[in-house]
């Protein structure tokens, strides 16, 4: 009698052992001949060579298919097991599956125009109203990249300025007192990688979310790189963030120009687009309302304020 281990690398051991380790239970009647134990990301298998080569194989076939979906079901573990082509539905316009394989697509014409845009160039402005899902499908494009090994890391930032000098007066240490103004980051995030996979990206430094005033001096390489609410960030810092792009990697500005904080309202987004304009290897997207995703109500608050006169 044999054994092995196989390490889960790719996949949340929560989605694949199932609830109440569901799918280890049905991989122990589907091999009756091996004996499985599986304990955080590793399972350990012992019988003959020949069931073992199969079981192995098996296993990270499904890891594959996690991976890729971000879930799993016994009908899909059966296929496999039997050397089946898994049915699996997806969408029009799929960028990824999420959370329980919830297809991430682009939904609207100009979110299809940022995904054409990710492909044939290394530098994307995409600006339009909040709502309009500029952020989420840049990020969405982020987590497929890395996913697909195109890239190794994802690094994410926004420019704090709502926090200014109050910020030494927030509880907490650094980490405290800037993640309420990473969150929105957070959130997609969350909507497309399970949460111990997460961590752990986290944690080794895949995927960094930091504020624009941490890029400085860095190059920025084998990465998608994105800047959050770049309407809120000077002359200075778009020029220090956008000069940061390094080899094999793309980087997403998003925005919105109706929505500035600036003390004195001159944002470095609006002088950064004029510029580069006409620079081969930049693309320009601009959402609009029809974009907007989120509640109707929305949608007639943005077409309200850009009537108003004092907007």
């Amino acid at each position: 009698m044999s054994e092995e281990n196989y390490i889960l690398t790719t996949a949340d051991p929560v989605v694949f052992y199932g609830v109440n380790n569901a799918n280890i239970h049905l991989l122990r009647v589907l091999f009756p001949n091996i004996k499985i134990t599986a304990r955080g990301n590793a399972i350990k298998a012992s019988g003959n060579n020949e069931d073992l080569v199969s079981f192995m194989e098996k296993v990270g076939a499904i890891e594959k298919h996690i991976t890729e979906y971000n879930t799993i079901s016994e009908a899909v573990i059966i296929d496999i097991v039997k050397g089946k082509q898994p049915t699996v539905v997806t969408a029009d316009n799929l960028i990824l599956h999420g959370l329980n394989g919830k297809p991430i697509t682009a939904r609207t014409k100009n979110q299809q125009e940022l995904v054409k845009a990710f492909e044939k160039n290394d530098m994307m402005f995409a600006i339009g109203p909040a709502g309009s899902g500029k952020t989420y499908t840049a990020i969405a494009l982020a987590v497929n990249a890395l996913k697909n090994k195109q890239v190794r890391k994802i690094i994410l930032s926004r420019p704090a300025v709502e926090a200014g000098e109050k910020l030494g007066f927030l509880p907490g240490d650094m980490k405290d007192k800037i993640d309420p103004y990473l969150q929105p980051l957070y959130d997609a995030l969350e909507d497309m990688i399970p949460p111990f996979k997460l961590r752990e990206y986290i944690e080794t430094h895949v995927i960094q979310i930091a504020p624009l005033a941490f890029m400085r001096g860095r190059t920025l390489s084998d990465a998608v790189i994105i800047l959050d609410e770049a309407q809120n960030a000077t002359n200075q810092q778009i020029k220090m963030f956008i000069t940061r792009l390094g080899f094999n990697s793309k980087m997403i500005i998003t925005g919105d120009v109706t929505q500035i904080d600036l003390p004195n309202g001159q944002s470095g987004l609006v002088n950064a687009m004029q510029i580069l304009k006409n620079v081969k290897g930049i693309a320009h997207i601009n959402f609009d309302k029809a974009d907007i995703i989120r509640h109707k109500l929305v949608s007639r608050i943005v077409e309200a304020y850009e009537k108003s006169s004092g907007v």
